[in-house]
């Protein structure tokens, strides 16, 4: 049996998914959420014509022929305006941000101005007619769309639909995923194993990504290597979108996982494919539910991870998958011809002077190494059957942080 490329296995994975319905939440709860619906303003930014400087409010009429000395009239700071209108010969001490009262059409920057001492008169020895305000709505106007659907909620766009006056967004629902890992040997963290056994990691790695994704992480536990015991856990994650399981994806005799959730009713789509880490992989649909089981290694499943599972929780959010155009870097290091399957080899980075993203295979590309992994921040993606590559030579990468 041929082993699936890597490309035609996330077409698989990704075939049909759509952006899950909407909901509403507060404005201070929209962080990280992907808008399901365009965010309009509720008011006109400026609401006024304001100053961009602390200085004096005139009349760029009066301000033509410098030196000029004016009458100082009054005074406008944010939150208390000068309410009269600036006349001829007249000038207003105005802060940044304050309105521009009625009649000034320039703001001259304080330190252009001399102002007289016991006296109400100022001098201004330069200024520009027309200068330093800023004009009502020169930020956005009351209707205009501020933010579009499809939008991830960062720190800029949840300033920008507080300054709207927004206090609810439609966002798209989290995708729940269900993490299952299986397998006797394992036990959580916390536990003193046994001499025969290894404590539980992959699930706290995969819900971090989750998290991290935009979806919300539903941690099964562990489930013991038998039939009863994975049924139960896995009807447990009915409800979710997706289903990952962990561990017991290969043919031993131990290997149920793919076995039971057949009989759960998952319709097998894939087994194998041509990667590595992370051949042995399982796909399939349980109804609405997609289903992915990866290997028991931990870099091996974490990889797959990455190349698969973020991007089905992209379509179900709605975002761009970031991966499908892969970023480049330059080889630090020599590489040797690859094999036959697609190799995701974990590497460094560094930047040179010139701005250009350096990257360094690791040494050992084992596995099972998780302290290793923990150090890389990307994968340097190899086609089967690349030929060697040396140093200086461009290459395709993953980074691995989200």
């Amino acid at each position: 049996m041929s082993l699936l490329p890597v490309e035609e296995a996330l077409l698989r994975v990704v075939k049909g998914l759509k952006p899950l319905s909407a909901e509403t939440v507060s404005l201070g709860h929209a962080r990280d959420r992907v808008l399901a619906e365009a965010v309009t303003a509720n008011l006109t930014q400026p609401p006024f014509d304001s100053s961009a400087m602390d200085g004096y409010a005139v009349r760029g009429a009066d301000v033509k022929d410098l030196p000029a000395t004016l009458k100082l009239v009054g005074q406008s700071a944010a939150g208390e305006g000068y309410a009269a209108t600036v006349g001829a010969g007249q000038a207003v001490r105005i802060f940044t941000g304050a309105p521009v009262p009625r009649g000034a059409d320039t703001v001259v920057p304080q330190e252009n101005v001399d102002a007289e001492k016991d006296t109400a008169r100022v001098t201004i020895r330069e200024a520009e007619p027309g200068r330093h305000i800023r004009p009502h709505g020169q930020d956005f106007h009351r209707g205009e769309t501020v933010l579009e659907a499809g939008a991830l909620m960062g720190p800029r766009q949840m300033m920008l639909a507080a300054a709207a006056n927004t206090t609810s967004l439609k966002v798209r629902k989290k995708p729940i995923v269900s993490i299952l890992a299986t397998g006797d040997e394992l036990v959580p963290p916390g536990f003193d194993p046994a001499p025969d056994q290894i404590i539980s990691s992959v699930p706290y790695g995969l819900c971090a990504l989750v998290l991290s994704a935009g979806g919300e992480a539903d941690m099964l536990g562990i489930a013991e290597d038998t039939p009863d015991s994975l049924s139960s856990l896995i009807a447990a994650a009915a409800d979710s979108d997706i289903l990952v399981t962990v561990g017991g994806a290969s043919v031993g005799d131990r290997d149920l996982v793919g076995q039971v959730l057949q009989a759960e009713g998952m319709t097998l789509d894939f087994w194998k494919i041509a990667m590595r880490p992370g051949k042995p992989l399982i796909f399939g649909t349980r109804g609405k539910q997609r289903v992915l089981g990866l290997p028991g290694n931990p870099v091996s499943a974490m990889v797959c991870a990455h190349v698969f599972l973020r991007p089905m929780l992209a379509r179900m959010l709605g975002l761009p998958d970031r991966d499908a155009v892969r970023q480049t870097a330059i080889l630090a290091g020599p590489l040797k011809e690859n094999g036959p399957r697609q190799h995701y080899i974990r590497a460094t980075s560094k930047w040179n002077g010139a701005g250009e993203r350096l990257v360094s295979p690791q040494t050992s590309q084992d596995s099972s190494l998780m302290a290793a992994f923990a150090k890389a921040d990307c994968l340097i993606v190899r086609a089967p059957e690349a030929p060697a590559a040396e140093r200086g030579e461009t290459v395709s990468i993953l980074p691995l942080d989200l």
